[in-house]
């Protein structure tokens, strides 16, 4: 089989990270290693596999993906495993392509015909969500997510918990599910009130509604409420999920395709996360190649419950007019129908790259930066 003979990277707006594989005869793949905030480290991280892995076979997806993992004495985390994401999902592309089948077709098959997605609304801050959300009903979602607050202090005014409450209310009239993400900027004193008080009007899950660090409040959490329990951005591994489902605290796991090590790991995690019960709804803020990897997956996973899409996200628009729409040459592949996008039944990750405007735009793109939030006595709060 040909060996890799090329690994390149290419930062583009509005905050991606994209990778090309290419191998000895020619054959190319795409992978996504996007990691919000942090794109020199994965760049750098990229640079130290590509000296490793040319000349390697890029059939030997699983054998590469052991080798970056354990070989490296110091392993996990989330520089290590996007950028292992990006040369992952790229090397099931074009392993994919060189066989003339859609990814889905190499993880066992489709299970559904269709992915059901959702949008976002509200942006950091949420304000004007029910407008947000008759826009995106009219744009064909049944589902959104939303910032359940803005910056929260550990203990902050029971107001904050109020408002958060009547714009679910207000979006749920309108017909559309509703997820309310708590981004891990809430403490357990107002985490444990705020599921109580959004319980009544039955989110479809409250997602971190701590960090991922504190699994003991979220297990503490997860018996004081109904609302089911969504997190997983920030576990970049089956090592790091295991304590969640071993301790039974979450009811919807929510990797990102482009943090975990690719398709190779979200796959594994998925058919883990089954033996427990619990769902899987693939995180996804990221970029159209992200995106067609992670729906990929989905097509195949019979716990797969609902994927996350940009189109339209806060962060896409304030940087400008670059959307999933762009660097891809079919923008019909994201059209959303009654809630669903029709699966990608094209070779590879389904999408066609247009890799003139992703080197086009990877010219002047500069490093994206995260917000910092603060209180009114200027300590951080979380963002």
């Amino acid at each position: 089989m040909p060996p890799i003979q090329s690994i390149e990277h290419f930062r583009v707006q509005p905050r991606w990270l994209f990778v090309k594989v290419t191998d000895a005869q020619g054959k190319t793949g795409w992978g996504e290693a996007t990691l919000e905030g942090h794109t020199e480290a994965v760049e750098g991280c990229l640079d130290a596999f590509r000296a490793r892995f040319l000349g390697w076979e890029a059939d030997n997806i699983e054998h590469i993906w052991q080798s970056a993992h354990r070989q490296s004495f110091y392993r996990g985390g989330p520089v290590l495993l996007s950028a292992l994401s990006g040369i992952d999902i790229a090397l099931w592309d074009l392993k994919a392509r060189r066989l003339n089948t859609p990814i889905y077709q190499l993880l066992g098959g489709r299970v559904r015909q269709k992915v059901r997605v959702y949008a976002w609304i509200g942006g950091d801050r949420p304000s004007d969500v029910v407008n947000a959300a008759r826009a995106r009903k009219d744009q064909g979602f049944t589902a959104v997510k939303m910032n359940a607050t803005s910056d929260v202090d550990w203990l902050d005014s029971p107001n904050v918990l109020q408002e958060a409450v009547e714009r679910l209310k207000g979006v749920r009239e309108l017909g559309l599910d509703v997820g309310m993400d708590f981004h891990g900027r809430i403490h357990k004193p107002m985490a444990k009130q705020l599921a109580k008080a959004l319980e009544p009007y039955g989110p479809l899950f409250i997602e971190e509604p701590l960090l991922s660090e504190h699994p003991e409040g979220i297990k503490q959490l997860s018996l004081l409420t109904t609302c089911p329990i969504a997190l997983g951005e920030r576990l970049y591994s089956r090592w790091d999920i295991k304590p969640f489902l071993e301790n039974a605290s979450i009811d919807v796991l929510q990797p990102d395709i482009s943090h975990v090590g690719g398709i190779s790991e979200l796959k594994k995690i998925s058919n883990m996360a089954e033996a427990y019960d619990v769902a899987i709804a693939p995180h996804c803020p990221l970029g159209p190649i992200a995106l067609a990897a992670s729906m990929q997956v989905a097509m195949s996973t019979s716990n797969f419950v609902i994927q996350e899409m940009s189109l339209g996200i806060h962060y896409n628009v304030l940087a400008g007019d670059k959307d999933i729409t762009n660097y891809v040459s079919d923008r019909s592949v994201w059209d959303v129908v009654d809630g669903y996008v029709k699966g990608l039944d094209g070779v590879g990750l389904g999408i066609e790259v247009d890799e003139e405007e992703v080197r086009k735009v990877a010219e002047t793109t500069q490093h994206w930066r995260g917000p910092s939030f603060f209180g009114p006595d200027e300590a951080i709060r979380e963002w």
